[in-house]
């Protein structure tokens, strides 16, 4: 489930809340207790491996001391 963030209209505060995606529902800020919350624009962040480099000696490296043979 994503989490989206709510931005208080009475104080400012940004509350996040844990909703499945095109929920509807209420929410109260997390600051003054107000129910005027509208949902708020807010980014992601994704994690990606990095890809290993290539070994220009196609892994047949005669030497254990060599950082591509692991």
């Amino acid at each position: 489930m994503p989490i989206f963030e709510y931005r208080c209209t009475k104080c400012g505060h940004v509350t996040e809340f844990l909703e499945k995606a095109g929920a509807r529902g209420k929410h109260a800020c997390g600051q003054c207790g107000s129910a005027a919350t509208k949902k708020a624009f807010s980014t992601f962040a994704a994690h990606a491996q990095q890809a290993a480099p290539a070994c220009p000696n196609r892994g047949s490296c005669a030497s254990e001391s060599c950082p591509m043979a692991r």
